[in-house]
């Protein structure tokens, strides 16, 4: 392109720019249209998964992501990275759970990241206040363990986990036992090796105990 006809189509350019109404005007707006009909779309989502998550899930986890059944475990504080991560895996048949392999089966994966992500909204709740604290024998050494088996390497300080990484801290003791022991035998799957290889080195009579320790920890 000559020097003249660059100066002129930076001129047109230029005009249109500064006209609103302008095509270029017009140009310039879609980023921003778009970021808001993103938004839009999002939140509406969000709303329609909070929603589901009421019908489907909260009669067994409840809804505030905290429930008194047996052996269901807290979702409340869990990271929507961990939680798609398991129902990725109910959904394609690797964790044993019957009911939630049912469930998880027909999920899309809008579906996967649209239940995790309204499940990562969640804020953690307490259990209910025990009747007698907890024996500081069994948490003293039950954070010894968790010291020396690194637990607290992944899990952080404060149990809290983290992206990939379930909170453990105040879950539910039996459902702690029952993983632990899942890990331990080889039962339960996982998508690294890294609590496998870390429950390899533990006795079993110890899962009791960091059961027991992690489901009392308060954080104090």
């Amino acid at each position: 392109m000559t020097g003249w006809r660059r100066n002129a189509a930076l001129a047109v350019l230029v005009s249109l720019a500064v006209v609103t109404g302008s095509p270029a005007h017009a140009q310039a707006k879609k980023p921003a249209a778009r970021a808001s009909a993103a938004s839009a779309a999002g939140t509406a989502a969000g709303a329609d998964y909070a929603e589901r998550f009421r019908t489907v899930c909260a009669a067994c986890h409840g809804a505030n992501g905290r429930s008194d059944m047996t052996g269901v475990p807290v979702l409340a504080g869990q990271p929507s990275l961990y939680t798609i991560t398991q129902l990725f895996l109910f959904r394609e048949g690797r964790r044993n759970n019957d009911a939630m392999i049912a469930l998880a089966k027909p999920m899309k994966d809008a579906d996967l990241r649209g239940f995790s992500d309204f499940i990562g909204t969640l804020p953690p709740v307490s259990a209910p206040a025990p009747s007698a604290p907890p024996d500081a024998a069994r948490m003293s050494k039950g954070q010894a363990l968790a010291q020396q088996h690194k637990c607290v390497f992944c899990h952080g300080a404060d149990l809290s986990g983290g992206q990939g990484v379930p909170r453990i801290g105040g879950q539910k003791e039996d459902y702690v036992r029952a993983t632990l022991q899942g890990f331990k035998s080889g039962d339960r799957p996982g998508y690294t090796r890294a609590m496998t290889e870390a429950l390899s080195q533990v006795p079993v009579q110890d899962l009791d105990v960091l059961a027991y320790y992690v489901a009392n920890f308060t954080g104090k």
